[in-house]
């Protein structure tokens, strides 16, 4: 089931990328960031961590732009 529930919020991402502007994308990656964490521990308590991991590198990979700017902001921290 947390499978299935990964897949639909892939599919979810995909279409909010196609149908908003960019002004309205950072509210929406907001918004799957905070479905996306819950998602991932769901996946790691039903399926074991290993699919876990597999679930958080595919929501790096739907929200690279987020997690890049992230890095940056840690990075600006740090120094």
């Amino acid at each position: 089931m947390a499978l299935i529930a990964l897949c639909l919020w892939v599919v979810v991402a995909w279409v909010l990328m196609v149908t908003l502007t960019a002004r309205q994308s950072w509210p929406a990656a907001y918004g799957l960031i905070a479905v996306g964490l819950p998602l991932a521990i769901w996946l790691g308590w039903s399926m074991g961590w290993l699919w876990a991991l597999l679930g958080v590198t595919v929501m790096a990979l739907v929200l690279r732009w987020p997690l890049r700017y992230f890095g940056r902001w840690l990075k600006g921290l740090v120094q």
